[in-house]
Formats: C-alpha cells, sequence, structure tokens
C-alpha cells in the first residue's frame, strides 16, 4: 500500500544516511521500522490488557509451576 509521510529534515538525513551506509533502501528501513513498532506496541496493549485481567482477580501462575507441569524443569 503507498503511503505518504512527512519527515523532518534531521530524520530524513538520518534516514538517508543509514540507508547509504547499510546499502539498504530507505522503504525497505521504514517498512522494517514500522513493522517493529507495530509489533512492539501490540505487545504493549496485550500486556495491558492482562495486567487489568490480573487486577480483576484472574489466577496467575509462576513460571516454575508451569515449566514443571510441562516437564522442563
Amino acid at each position: 500500500m503507498p503511503l505518504s509521510i512527512r519527515l523532518s529534515k534531521e530524520t530524513e538525513d538520518r534516514l538517508s544516511n543509514l540507508s547509504r551506509e547499510a546499502n539498504v533502501s530507505q522503504a525497505k528501513i521504514i517498512k522494517d521500522a514500522v513493522d517493529n513498532y507495530l509489533e512492539d506496541l501490540e505487545d504493549y496493549y496485550k500486556a495491558l490488557k492482562a495486567l487489568e485481567r490480573i487486577k480483576k482477580g484472574e489466577k496467575t501462575y509462576p513460571a516454575s509451576e508451569i515449566f514443571k507441569e510441562l516437564g522442563l524443569e
């Protein structure tokens, strides 16, 4: 999907320099950065939802108990 963004001069220069030094297209750098950011943000919101469930009383289990149950000790 084509997308248009505006970058500050500083960010544009950094992107250009990194692209040149790493011999990677600017588009690939931007795509990878967005993919990584979205993955991190998704994890963050999953963690927030889990925290809310815990605050509401959802039972939790220590990792050692889970490892033992799975035979991973």
